[in-house]
């Protein structure tokens, strides 16, 4: 039995994004049909589990002009569209979303502001290059973590009640010391 993978979009009036989010896959087969037949399979994980996602499109698109990246993390896809319309949906028909497919807000931009500040403009983008960006395989974040602490060792400070002296901790170690009187 097949899993779904993780699948993310956005839209402008001209194409649509897909991003399938699958760590380490292997084996990645990505199929585009003129009808709008979106089909994706690949293994990964530490079983080698088989992951499968057919989507029909709302509409149909233009194949020859559509791009696929396939990369460490995820496989990103730039389809264009064969009409330059609004999509009210990502899929055809009535029934409900797949609880898998979600929208990507980051690639986001409403029709009315398509054309301003918050447009995602990838047409330059050299796609042969775009999985292999040299320490950005996380995520362009590196080893941050998100915290509000200055520093590896910092330690929490509470202001004491009271008339009670302030302590002042020293980095690396339990040992608290008076503070000197301020003048």
């Amino acid at each position: 039995m097949s899993r779904h993978p993780e699948v993310k979009w956005a839209q402008r009036s001209d194409k649509v994004f897909i991003t399938v989010l699958l760590p380490d896959s292997k084996n990645a087969k990505v199929n585009l049909e003129p009808e709008g037949v979106f089909t994706f399979s690949a293994n990964a994980g530490a079983d080698n589990n088989l992951y499968e996602l057919k989507l029909e499109l709302h509409d149909k698109v233009n194949v020859e002009e559509s791009k696929i990246n396939i990369g460490v993390r995820s496989i990103f896809c730039i389809l264009e569209k064969a009409e330059k319309v609004w999509w009210n949906k990502l899929l055809r028909g009535d029934g409900k979303t797949p609880h898998y497919v979600k929208v990507d807000w980051d690639k986001w931009v409403d029709e009315d502001e398509e054309n301003g500040i918050g447009d995602l403009d990838l047409g330059g983008m050299d796609f042969s290059n775009f999985g292999n960006m040299g320490g950005m395989g996380d995520g362009g974040m590196g080893d941050f973590e998100d915290s509000d602490d200055e520093g590896k060792n910092a330690q929490e400070v509470t202001k004491p009640e009271g008339d009670a002296k302030p302590e002042e901790v020293v980095a690396g170690t339990s040992e608290k010391k008076e503070a000197a009187p301020s003048t």
